[in-house]
């Protein structure tokens, strides 16, 4: 038997929805490259290049191109471990919706 489609429903759901206003951590970021085992460069409205994980429940249910965006949650400077400084929160797919936001 197949998969149920419930949680690929969900996501996608999910992903078509902006929020109304970012947290301070948040940022709409511009994915550069795919790097491997769910994780991206991005790169911020700052032109500074990050290095983030794919959130789990994304993971095997929403493809993300390069060129795409995507909305990313950066952790502080000192609950950093390793390489990867984020993670990301959403996947822009409605990208005329998200436009119409003030954070755009």
């Amino acid at each position: 038997m197949a998969r149920p489609k419930r949680n690929l429903h969900a996501a996608a759901e999910e992903s078509t929805t902006p929020p109304d206003a970012l947290t301070p951590s948040q940022s709409v970021a511009k994915v550069i490259k795919a790097e491997g085992n769910n994780l991206y460069s991005c790169s911020l409205p700052s032109q500074q290049i990050v290095l983030v994980e794919l959130a789990a429940r994304f993971r095997n249910t929403i493809w993300i191109k390069r060129g795409g965006y995507v909305l990313v949650d950066l952790t502080p400077p000192d609950e950093k471990k390793g390489k990867v400084e984020g993670e990301i929160a959403n996947v822009v797919r409605e990208e005329k919706e998200w436009r119409k936001q003030s954070y755009w």
